[in-house]
């Protein structure tokens, strides 16, 4: 094995099941005998979960300027980068997150419009040429994923946060803006068709890791 540990992130639009196949990745690779640390963004440490409380909470009466939540992005990102996901790969771990900068290419440029350009500014200052080995793209048309988060928050009294609360055309948005990511970096992304059931959903997160464990070993 190479010393550096791999980087695999998982992306995609809301209600999409990210979380819980961050929890399945995990497995999969520890079955492998490998070192895994799991985390998220925006968090990840405990700086980056205060900037993510900020991020997500609705707060109507102070409405958050899109650069100011750019900005936060790239902030929690960079601790989290020098706290966390670097010391991780430099020990040789393999690291898994929740999102990284494709979610704010997604997010923060098709859905709010920022252009492309501004966010590789700040990408490549954050992150001095590090991207994912492998990102795993969880999709499905964003009905079917407002259906399926809808349904997930009433099963646990849950509130929408800032990003929920937007509207269907934002959804799109970023859907569009994840799915030319994977286009821009086929070699990198794995797309995976969510809408099926878990079991299938998993199968074929599987299959693209195994393979990839094996090319990479």
């Amino acid at each position: 094995m190479s010393k550096r540990g791999r980087f695999i992130t998982l992306e995609g639009g809301e209600g999409v099941g990210k979380s819980t196949n961050v929890g399945f990745v995990a497995e999969c690779l520890e079955a492998e005998g490998l070192e895994v640390v799991r985390t998220r963004e925006p968090g990840g440490t405990a700086r980056g979960e205060a900037i993510r409380a900020l991020l997500l909470d609705p707060a109507p009466q102070e409405p958050l300027h899109v650069d100011a939540e750019l900005l936060l992005m790239f902030a929690a990102r960079a601790q989290h980068l020098a706290e966390k996901i670097l010391p991780a790969l430099a020990r040789g771990a393999w690291v898994v997150c929740d999102r990284f900068t494709d979610a704010t290419f997604a997010y923060q440029g098709g859905g709010r419009g920022i252009a492309k350009e501004r966010i590789a500014v700040l990408e490549d200052f954050v992150q001095q040429g590090l991207s994912p080995d492998l990102t795993l793209l969880l999709d499905m048309p964003k009905e079917a994923a407002r259906q399926r988060l809808e349904s997930r928050l009433r099963d646990r009294h849950e509130q929408l946060d800032r990003f929920e609360q937007e509207q269907a055309d934002f959804f799109q948005a970023v859907r569009d803006g994840y799915l030319a990511r994977a286009e821009e970096a086929p070699e990198r992304f794995a797309v995976i068709d969510a809408q099926y059931t878990l079991d299938k959903v998993q199968s074929q997160i599987r299959q693209v890791l195994l393979t990839k464990v094996a090319a990479w070993r």
